[in-house]
Parts: structure tokens; sequence; C-alpha cells
């Protein structure tokens, strides 16, 4: 399974730095995916739904940590190239290169 599309939405929150879109082979969207600016640098959160407790839990998310490595970097090379555009549409990338 490949990375073929990274849509990235930056917003100017203080913890919160985008939102991300990927595509799967083409053909499989996953959506609100974040950039999240934590305690030790960025990372990713998977989409998640709040419970009933109150906590959150994934409800997509990779199974392996080679597959969240990959992914990460993926998208956090995209949300860079991002920050460096000027305003306007989304970064839209197709990157058949990127195997999970």
């Amino acid at each position: 399974m490949e990375i073929t599309e990274v849509r990235v939405f930056p917003v100017n929150e203080d913890k919160l730095k985008a939102y991300v879109t990927i595509t799967l082979d083409n053909c499989f969207v996953v959506r609100d995916l974040k950039v999240i600016h934590g305690n030790t640098g960025l990372f990713i959160a998977m989409p998640a739904k709040r419970r009933k407790d109150g906590s959150f839990k994934d409800i997509a998310h990779p199974l392996n940590s080679e597959t969240r490595e990959r992914m990460e970097q993926m998208i956090l090379e995209e949300y860079e190239r991002e920050l460096g555009r000027s305003e306007g549409e989304p970064l839209r990338v197709a990157a058949g290169s990127h195997d999970l």
C-alpha cells in the first residue's frame, strides 16, 4: 500500500498546526490527521473519536511502528513544504514512491 496523495491544511493555533488528508493507492482517503506541536516537537495524531467518558480513541491508525514512522515522515515533509508556500490552495502531492 502506498500514500498517493497528501493534502495539508495549516491552521494558526497554539498546538494544532495543520489538518491532513492522505489518499492510499488512489482509492482510499483518511481525513482529520493532525500535525501537533508537542513537548518534543511535531508529531502526527491519528483521527480519533471522543468517547462518553471524555477520552479519545483512534478510529484509524498504523498497526506497526515502521508504518507510523513512514507516514509521519512523509506528512511532516509535506507540512514543511506547505509552510514554505504562499497562502492559497492546500498542497496536493502525488507521492507514488512512498509505500506503506
